[in-house]
């Protein structure tokens, strides 16, 4: 959620970020007209209150004086009175139950209508859809196999040759989409989850192992059942959700709470599985492990001072750098257009390695700047010496396993299907250096 104060003072602040979001710019003023129901549905509300307040401070001394009335014109004069003010104290009652059911409907359209807006974009961020990114850096150069001698194989066929992946059992077992990492593979994804564990608490990251089912609170309060919905998994007959990443138990943790500012930034490394639907993907990405439907991940999680949020923006960015970098694969990172942002972040970094067999570079990991928007609707807040007031969240992903692995498989194969391990991840593997066909 956004400040509603930027609402009432800079009301074209919001309709050009959806602008550049692509999003509804009439959004904004129905968002004017909800607020100004909504404030004057509550004026009216506590106004009327306050008139019940005042009568019933009047009929108290009266009920007190027909008790004492000395004769029988006084008694009568006394009830006449109190009568008087009773009928039109239930008069008024009955206004004020109107009045603050009226008052409750009005903040309740108002609520739903700011959970149609996504968060105010940097204005940094290149304006476009998902092909008007901007690349910021390109590392490593991509392996010229024809001058190897060799045309690459894909991951898929680097896997079954490894016996490291087996899509067919998966689609048997689960269906399309889904997968078994076998032997090497296996080996693989748990040599990445410790390189990466071990990263992340090198620098001060706290681990922690996540849950996969969250309430409705927890998802929608990240963002996650906007335009992101359609690839969530809902559990109807208990009303929970299976995340798509572990930043919404991570986002969700600190909920309903209120931080001493001194023990901020806290930072966090979560693992968990991850569920997608991947709905309206049919036919893209089809072939393989690229896009599942389940998949294992690490998450890291900030929350910070609003201040510090762009510091941490860069930090986070940069220990993904770190990880990429051990792998010994070539990527570039990307300035994330506005209509690609997701509607949590204000600015997001993507990672993408590049992938021979398809001769372009795929996302393989990323980092947004929430800013305050999921603090807001998680009711997240710090306390400083100027008082309490919103935090701002951070997530940046660490290792997305399926892809990773793909990009090891294809960038460092050989021309007989082994594949050569990165040095940074030998040491879990027990110093083995190579996955052979035949291992």
């Amino acid at each position: 959620m956004i400040d509603p104060a930027i609402l009432r003072t800079d009301p074209d602040r919001l309709r050009e970020s959806q602008r550049r979001r692509g999003e509804s710019v009439e959004l904004i003023d129905e968002l004017v007209a909800a607020d100004v129901a909504k404030r004057e549905a509550q004026q009216r509300f506590d106004e009327l209150r306050n008139e019940q307040k005042v009568l019933s401070k009047q009929i108290g001394p009266l009920q007190g004086a027909l008790k004492k009335a000395a004769d029988d014109a006084a008694r009568a004069q006394a009830q006449a009175e109190v009568d008087a003010l009773m009928q039109q104290a239930q008069g008024l009652s009955d206004r004020v139950k109107e009045a603050e059911a009226a008052a409750g409907q009005a903040a309740e359209a108002l609520d739903a209508l700011w959970l149609q807006m996504s968060n105010l974009v940097n204005l940094d961020s290149p304006v476009g859809g998902e092909e008007d990114f901007t690349v910021l850096e390109e590392v490593g150069s991509p392996r010229d196999f024809a001058a190897e001698g060799f045309e690459p194989r894909d991951h898929l066929a680097l896997g079954e040759l490894l016996g490291a992946i087996d899509v067919e059992r998966g689609a048997k077992v689960s269906g399309s989409r889904f997968f078994y990492l076998t032997g090497p593979g296996a080996l693989l994804e748990i040599a990445l989850l410790n390189l990466a564990m071990q990263q992340a608490t090198a620098h001060g990251l706290i681990p922690m192992i996540t849950p996969t089912l969250v309430l409705p609170s927890a998802m929608e309060g990240t963002g996650f059942l906007g335009q992101a919905a359609e690839n969530v998994y809902r559990i109807e007959e208990d009303d929970m959700y299976l995340v798509g990443t572990s930043e919404v138990p991570l986002a969700g943790y600190h909920s309903d709470e209120i931080l001493d500012a001194s023990r901020l930034p806290l930072r966090y490394a979560g693992w968990s599985s991850c569920f997608r639907r991947e709905a309206g993907s049919y036919g893209k990405d089809t072939r393989g492990i690229i896009r599942v439907h389940q998949f294992d991940k690490v998450e890291m999680f900030v929350y910070c001072r609003p201040e510090d949020a762009e510091a941490e923006h860069a930090r986070l960015l940069q220990w993904e750098r770190e990880f990429v970098d051990a792998l010994e694969i070539p990527y570039r990172v990307i300035d994330v257009a506005t209509g690609d942002l997701g509607s949590s972040a204000a600015r997001k970094f993507d990672m993408e390695a590049w992938i021979p067999t398809q001769g372009t570079y795929r996302e393989i990991t990323s980092t947004s700047n929430t800013t305050e928007f999921q603090a807001r609707r998680l009711k997240i807040r710090m306390r400083d010496q100027n008082g309490t007031r919103p935090l701002a969240t951070l997530n940046g992903t660490l290792c997305a396993m399926p892809r990773v692995i793909v990009a090891i498989l294809e960038n460092h194969q050989q021309a007989d299907g082994s594949v050569v391990i990165p040095q940074a991840l030998r040491p879990f593997l027990g110093g083995r250096e190579v996955f052979t066909p035949d291992a």
